[in-house]
């Protein structure tokens, strides 16, 4: 039976580095992003790698909670039509806001970096399971080590400051996906994140020039951090989808379920914040307000 694959953000970058990785190891791959003309680049060059013709792009705009409604519908509906499971789903998408901005009256960087993929994986949990064993492979960030751990609101108190505010966001996600891989546990379904250490990518390139985007007392520091960064941000993209590729693909990681896989493509210990249960259960209460599944309103 073929084995499927969708990764969100997946016509460029790290993304689309993913989806070629998961065509060279023999999966049918669905690509997921905004742009139809990069998005037809993307199928040409995973056909390219992969079975002939099993490329796809779904065009969504995952910044869009609604559009993300859609497109598990979408993917639901099409699986149920084929009969194919539905193997793994990568949510490789992620942005960082310079500046302050809300979507649906909700501020940006939550709803990208943790809202569209919570909603997306809740969605298609009954398509991963009808499809056991399969992998859900969340992306994450070393930045969840600077943002602030308090989630009893989508946006914490005090200034915005982006880096940090994205930060905060993937260590919701983070937390998230280990809470949900104990949720699974046994059901067939695996969840694993990972951490592509750096690559200079369209996220990148261009956004850490404003020392606004970190607090106050790291602006004095911010040359010397960002060159630091930058450097960390300067290798190819192919190599940071290797941690996402081993997540989805190795036969090593069989059975097991709630890991990170870091920049070196190994398990690696998680910030000990995304391991807080507290944390969890207030990450949990947000989203469900914030991105509500049927699930929740029958609750």
């Amino acid at each position: 039976m073929t084995k499927t694959a969708v990764v969100t953000a997946g016509t460029g970058g790290i993304g689309l580095e993913s989806a070629l990785g998961l065509a060279a190891a023999g999966f049918a791959v669905t690509v997921v992003g905004r742009d139809a003309e990069r998005g037809a680049g993307a199928v040409k060059r995973i056909n390219a790698a992969g079975p002939d013709g099993a490329g796809q792009f779904l065009s969504a705009d995952l910044s869009s909670l609604d559009q993300v409604r859609a497109l598990a519908d979408r993917i639901a509906a099409d699986h149920a039509a084929s009969g194919e499971p539905l193997t793994v789903l990568v949510n490789n998408v992620g942005a960082m806001f310079p500046q302050h901005r809300t979507l649906g009256g909700v501020e940006a960087s939550f709803v990208v970096n943790h809202l569209s993929p919570y909603l997306l994986t809740e969605l298609l949990l009954p398509t991963l399971t009808a499809g056991a064993p399969s992998r859900i492979v969340n992306v994450t960030s070393g930045a969840v080590a600077v943002g602030k751990r308090v989630f009893d609101a989508v946006e914490p108190p005090g200034g915005y400051y982006g880096f940090h505010w994205y930060g905060r966001a993937k260590l919701a996600n983070l937390a998230y996906t280990l809470d949900l891989a104990a949720r699974l546990a046994g059901t067939g379904v695996s969840v694993f994140a990972a951490d592509p250490g750096g690559a200079a990518t369209e996220m990148t390139n261009g956004t850490l020039t404003d020392p606004k985007i970190v607090s106050p007392p790291l602006r004095l520091l911010w040359p010397l951090v960002r060159r630091k960064f930058e450097r960390s941000t300067s290798g190819p993209a192919s190599a940071a989808a290797r941690p996402s590729i081993v997540a989805a693909t190795d036969d090593a990681l069989t059975g097991r379920t709630g890991l990170v896989i870091g920049p070196q493509s190994r398990p690696v210990a998680p910030l000990r914040a995304a391991t807080d249960r507290r944390l969890a259960e207030a990450v949990r209460r947000l989203s469900e307000a914030h991105a509500p599944t049927p699930t929740d309103a029958d609750a």
